[in-house]
């Protein structure tokens, strides 16, 4: 079957190009000729032998440079180029023929010859080009479109644009903060100013799509330009990432909503590859919460450093099973297995590390719902406190080499169940390596973006849903980090244990609340008037802002890229066992001021509570 190219096949697309041509060729010379000897015989065997020359070297060397299975309509100065060595070539042979037959070059009629096939040539080519452009596509139904960035992937993106007929975006002009480009024209288009000037060049210009189109921002440069653009009502995408286009997952044309992960996370950081595959490659390595969307993810990192098996702990059937079919079908060499148990049920714990023998645990099981363990704070002692006592005195027995607890930045000076809870589990942890030869320690961190605890999620509903979207307080401050950025970090936090420390993930800079709702309403194609953000207080067991160490904790050194090691106070062990086995005799207000007690108070002042 011939291939389609445009309704023509693809034989006949080079028998029609070969014929114009050939026109073209026999043209070129027989005028150049003309212009020099207007009067003379024009039909000599100097000219017949230069003419079937010029012929038969157009075409082999029109077929060596590929000229005819160029796509015209996209034709640039490559093409161009292409041309110009095809007929140059083909002018030398048949310099060198003229010289070898007749003795003499006609270096005169070679010349104008030459000029007018490479006119000719490329008329034929590019003609069709500025015929599609003017007439076949015409720009009055699609959308004016300004572009951020003038650099390679903004000129990418306009020439994309400006060539596609399927898209219904028209470039009109770019932005751009370098000075140098400022007022010229790139592509035919305009550089109208620089960041701060979108809002005066969108209204100017009636845009209604703004692309931002510069690979290489920044976190803080993005969220800087999406705040220029969301004082407008055109909307706002992105480039896709660079990796994806080079790969071929993407089209440079696809262009993607910002989403608020591109605001609110920071660029990666460089991992210590071979430290983090040392202990994890050819190991047996044990999840628990695997299911969620910390463990799940931390699932996804370590399959990629190759352990000899990695085994999925979770108490929901449902999570644990999707995380599974996913490492299963994106990494089929991967050795998983699965355990579905609570980790409050110590016989079965031992059970499975005596079994499985792992040699390094990441713990990231726990409840982790602030108002929720304000209500249920039995619950939160059983899952956070004697459920992660459970797993590390089970790792310590199994003799397993490292134990990484996942943690949270509400432990530090907490003000709720929840985060005095995860402080006593830090305890706990910290106490069993001075006891044990496991190497335990802790990884703290905040707010991470899409986790199932996070606030982004409810403001997405409540925005789907038609608002309003609910704040607590206009005040309210949280770090965030996105999950992949959070997992990896942990891997990492485990290449440098050496046991005892509490490690702390440099957040950034702490986002309002409020602000993040905004970014979302707009994100989502909305405004503030369609959809309202209103203030409900704060909830019991809620801070203003979070802390990610305590001032008697705090530690300059940082010992990896974004990793910090925090002083670890000495604690009194004694008081947190004490408190496990009379819990249940607690009322539940009771129990959530000594869970808050012994959180927050040193040693000194913890001996009353010990029975």
């Amino acid at each position: 079957m011939e291939r389609k190219v445009k309704g023509m096949t693809y034989r006949k697309r080079v028998a029609f190009l070969m014929f114009v041509d050939s026109m073209i060729v026999l043209t070129a010379i027989f005028i150049s000729n003309f212009i020099l000897a207007p009067t003379g015989n024009p039909f000599t065997s100097f000219l017949f032998v230069s003419s079937i020359t010029l012929l038969i070297g157009h075409h082999l060397f029109a077929y060596y440079f590929k000229l005819y299975k160029k796509v015209w309509q996209y034709a640039s100065v490559s093409e161009l180029l292409g041309i110009a060595k095809a007929v140059t070539i083909t002018i030398v042979l048949t310099a060198v023929v003229q010289l070898v037959f007749f003795q003499a070059i006609s270096l005169r009629t070679l010349a104008i010859t030459w000029m007018m096939h490479i006119l000719l040539i490329g008329g034929s080519r590019f003609s069709w080009r500025l015929f599609r452009d003017q007439y076949i596509k015409p720009n009055i139904d699609k959308k004016k479109t300004l572009i951020i960035g003038a650099g390679a992937g903004g000129t990418m993106v306009a020439r994309q644009l400006q060539q596609s007929q399927e898209s219904d975006l028209r470039p009109v002009a770019f932005i751009d903060d370098d000075l140098a480009k400022q007022n010229l024209e790139i592509l035919d288009l305009p550089v109208v100013g620089g960041i701060s000037e979108i809002e005066r060049v969108v209204n100017r210009e009636r845009i209604e799509q703004i692309i931002i189109a510069i690979p290489s921002l920044s976190r803080e440069k993005i969220n800087s330009i999406f705040n220029e653009c969301s004082k407008t009502k055109a909307r706002t995408q992105i480039l896709p990432r660079i990796e994806d286009i080079m790969s071929g997952k993407v089209s440079v044309s696809q262009f993607r909503d910002v989403e608020v992960e591109d605001l609110l996370g920071r660029d990666p950081v460089d991992l210590d590859i071979d430290g983090i595959e040392k202990y994890i490659k050819g190991n047996t390595i044990l999840v628990t919460g695997a299911g969620g969307s910390i463990g799940s993810e931390v699932c996804r990192q370590i399959a990629k450093f190759s352990p000899s098996e990695l085994v999925l702990l979770g108490h929901g059937e449902n999570s644990i099973y999707s995380i599974e079919m996913e490492l299963k079908r994106n990494a089929p060499q991967l050795n998983v297995s699965t355990e579905i148990a609570d980790i409050q049920d110590r016989e079965k714990i031992f059970s499975i590390m005596k079994t499985r023998k792992p040699s390094v645990i990441f713990h990231a099981a726990a409840h982790k719902h602030v108002p929720l363990m304000e209500r249920n704070p039995e619950e939160a002692v059983k899952n956070n406190v004697i459920g992660t006592r459970n797993v590390a005195e089970a790792a310590s027995e199994a003799k397993v080499n490292t134990f990484v607890m996942i943690s949270t930045d509400k432990a530090v000076n907490p003000t709720s169940v929840m985060g005095a809870t995860k402080r006593i589990a830090e305890m706990i942890i910290q106490h069993m390596d001075m006891v044990s030869n496991t190497r335990f320690v802790a990884v703290r961190f905040g707010n991470v973006l899409g986790s199932r605890g996070s606030v982004i999620p409810l403001f997405k509903e409540q925005i789907q849903a038609g608002g309003p979207v609910t704040v607590t307080d206009p005040k309210m401050v949280r770090y965030f980090m996105t999950i992949p950025e959070a997992s990896r970090l942990v891997l990492q936090a485990g290449a440098l244990a050496e046991g005892g420390e509490v490690f702390v993930l440099d957040m950034g800079e702490p986002v309002k609340i409020v602000d993040l709702a905004r970014n979302l309403i707009k994100l989502s194609g909305f405004t503030e008037d369609e959809i309202p953000i209103v203030f409900t207080g704060m909830r019991p067991g809620e801070k203003m802002f979070e802390e990610l160490l305590s001032d008697d904790e705090v530690h300059n050194e940082q010992v990896y890229p974004k990793i910090y090691r925090g002083k670890t106070p000495p604690v009194n062990i004694n008081v947190t066992f004490d408190l496990v086995e009379r819990f249940q005799e607690e009322d539940r207000d009771c129990l959530r001021k000594e869970l808050l007690d012994i959180a927050n108070f040193r040693v000194s002042e913890l001996k009353h509570l010990v029975q």
